[in-house]
């Protein structure tokens, strides 16, 4: 049964003022969860800068949630110029939702989040975004039980329920897949392959030409995602600071491009999973967790990683083409992900709507593990 209190104060998060109870009220929250991985807070802070490119086309606000003198809850509100340009629907969007089992709580914060983006002029609220679509997004609604991989989120089971009773409705659901890096191949798949073996290359991202890479990676993802759900296009300068955070993480094969007669048609990139050796940092890399985490990464890599992008051109989706790329990328992503010992990998996220990229994953053994689920509401 939720708590009901009445004694809750919302106060907004100004400069970095609350901005350490903003992100410290997790531990509270998610206090006895052995599935929750603390998050590095380091990381985690400096997503919030005002100096992430992010904030060069969106703005937000967040809320802090107090009981007692006690942070309890959290919340954040932020309206996105690119999605406002693309879908003139004057929708807003909410993030960062945290909050112990309380109705009072979860009422304040959204009363916060409402109000701000009702005073910008709002008139639908979706969520949760952490903080746009090309980032965190979902609320986690299956698979409560095991740890989520790194940059995916956890919740804890009443959110869900919280939310309904706000008036909040399921827009869209979004799964992830744990496949084996050694599958069964499935012989109808192997023969498309075979077959496609003489007009498909498949070759690593070139370092030494980093920035035309990258910008090679986001022009396919932006024309592969055009059409899918909230989709809004990734800006270089959102995706050269990703790119270049990921690549300090990543060997050379895990970033991978398709080419048809010379030209790059598909991409995939595989990434770590860090939450599988950060668990007993607590969110802090100083004095000495910084030590522990390179030593892991050099000495002990992670066995589990992420495919956390990946893409293959528009106009080949609806041919035999742009299946047979997709599996080409993760079976070669599989041979890489072996060599580095890592024996599971997690794709995601994965519309539950996108049949065609669910019947690929489930044909060579991916399984789902987690449902995440998008909410919206008329403000």
């Amino acid at each position: 049964m939720a708590a009901v209190s009445t004694d809750v104060d919302v106060l907004p998060v100004e400069g970095n003022e609350r901005l350490d109870d903003f992100l410290n009220v997790l531990w509270t929250v998610y206090a006895g969860d052995s599935a929750w991985v603390p998050p590095l807070l380091i990381e985690r802070k400096g997503s919030l800068s005002p100096k992430e490119p992010f904030f060069r086309h969106a703005e937000w606000q967040g809320w802090v949630a107090y009981r007692s003198g006690k942070p309890v809850g959290r919340i954040s509100a932020q309206i996105d110029r690119l999605y406002l340009e693309r879908y003139p629907d004057r929708t807003g969007y909410f993030g960062m939702l945290d909050a112990i089992d309380d109705v009072a709580v979860f009422a304040a914060l959204f009363a916060k989040a409402e109000a701000w983006l009702r005073e910008k002029g709002m008139q639908r609220l979706v969520g949760p975004f952490n903080l746009g679509i090309n980032q965190e997004v979902g609320m986690l609604v299956e698979g409560y039980d095991t740890p989520a991989y790194f940059l995916m989120g956890h919740a804890r089971p009443w959110f869900h329920d919280q939310v309904k009773a706000l008036g909040f409705a399921g827009c869209q659901d979004m799964l992830a897949y744990l496949l084996p890096t050694r599958y069964q191949d499935n012989p109808r798949i192997a023969r498309l392959r075979q077959r496609l073996a003489r007009k498909v290359s498949i070759r690593q991202l070139d370092r030494r030409r980093k920035d035309e890479e990258l910008e090679v990676l986001r022009s396919i993802f932006n024309d592969a995602w055009s059409e899918n759900w909230g989709f809004v296009p990734f800006t270089q300068e959102e995706f050269a600071a990703i790119g270049s955070m990921l690549l300090m993480l990543l060997p050379r094969d895990f970033v991978l491009i398709a080419e048809t007669e010379g030209e790059p048609v598909g991409f995939i990139v595989l990434v770590p999973n860090l939450n599988e050796v950060i668990g007993d940092l607590n969110g802090r890399l100083f004095p000495f967790g910084w030590i522990k985490l390179l030593w892991r990464l050099k000495v002990k890599f992670p066995t589990t990683a992420r495919v956390p992008l990946m893409g293959v051109r528009k106009r080949l989706h609806n041919t035999p083409l742009g299946p047979g790329i997709a599996t080409m990328l993760i079976e070669e992503l599989g041979q890489s992900a072996s060599r580095a010992g890592v024996h599971t990998n997690e794709l995601s996220w994965i519309l539950d709507s996108n049949e065609g990229m669910r019947s690929i994953i489930e044909r060579i053994g991916g399984v789902v593990s987690k449902r995440y689920r998008m909410y919206e509401k008329p403000l």
